[in-house]
């Protein structure tokens, strides 16, 4: 009875160490995404004229002489301040949480599985940081045209004829809207961007294949039409563009599986070929005949 209660309390204790080192790296992001939260509150100003950026120079080109946007709601201006503490926050803290998540999960990972997964930890943030500003620079001038292409101006009719003038339609966005939208294509394009960084963990790890991934190709582009559909506005051509850029992504995604496989398959035969080795050299060692054989040469 003493001896499996021992056992239960040594079984235990480890389970609270992971648990307090856990609590320990939890604490260590959390205070990191706090302070760089409130950083970015504090100059919310300076990255949301940033973020406006692409609609400024839209309405500009097409003749605007100013770029306003209005806030509806009395509370929308402290909502935008908060919407972008918290994107800003969240992308500056990500190297220190990502570090954080690294140094507990890298005592239980062998060399080699850490020599796997640390660069797909690297390459992480950089693919969503090639997707947001993909999305940044290329998708959002070309959507924001887009929709600034339904204004029209309006006239009032004064003459004699009994026709009346054209109503005028006017962009008079709301702050806070703007700001969902282009977070929205941000956050879409960066997480769209880590599929070659996935696909190819999960080749590493056996779960996909490059054949099975060529099989289901049919299957994928329709996925990728709805997510297209589902992640963007309802505009053809950030839809269109959305498409290929996935789509691409999906093909790369299938050569690094296919290099990963080779990689692995040489790994393999250099293993099985030391292994047979040292099983031969084993043998001619401990085997009696042989020594007896060569005694008499």
């Amino acid at each position: 009875m003493t001896e499996g209660k021992d056992n239960l309390e040594d079984s235990a204790a480890p389970l609270i160490e992971h648990l307090t080192e856990l609590r320990q790296r939890l604490i260590y992001s959390v205070s990191a995404f706090t302070v760089a939260m409130l950083a970015c509150f504090t100059v919310w100003k300076p990255i949301f004229n940033f973020l406006t950026m692409p609609l400024c120079t839209a309405m500009i080109q097409r003749g605007h002489q100013d770029c306003g946007l209005i806030l509806i709601k009395l509370q929308e201006g402290f909502f935008v301040a908060i919407s972008i503490s918290l994107l800003g926050g969240l992308i500056i803290a990500f190297p220190i949480i990502g570090y954080q998540m690294w140094r507990f999960v890298a005592p239980g990972l062998y060399k080699s599985e850490k020599g796997a997964f640390l660069p797909f930890l690297l390459a992480s943030p950089l693919m969503f940081f090639l997707g947001a500003s993909f999305a940044y620079f290329v998708v959002t001038p070309l959507a924001f045209d887009f929709f600034l292409g339904f204004q029209q101006p309006g006239s009032l009719d004064l003459g004699e004829t009994s026709e009346a003038g054209t109503a005028g339609i006017a962009f008079q966005g709301s702050a806070q809207e703007y700001l969902s939208l282009t977070i929205k294509f941000i956050v879409a394009f960066g997480l769209c961007f880590q599929l070659p960084v996935l696909l190819t963990l999960m080749g590493k790890a056996g779960l996909v294949s490059s054949s099975g991934l060529k099989n289901v190709r049919k299957f994928a582009i329709v996925g990728i039409l709805v997510l297209a559909a589902l992640v963007t506005p309802p505009d053809v051509i950030t839809q269109i563009i959305l498409f290929v850029v996935v789509y691409g992504l999906y093909e790369v995604s299938i050569f690094l599986v296919a290099r990963t496989e080779k990689q692995i398959n040489e790994q393999f035969a250099d293993d099985d070929y030391a292994h047979d080795a040292d099983t031969d050299t084993d043998t001619d060692f401990d085997d009696p005949l042989i020594k007896d054989f060569d005694e008499k040469k």
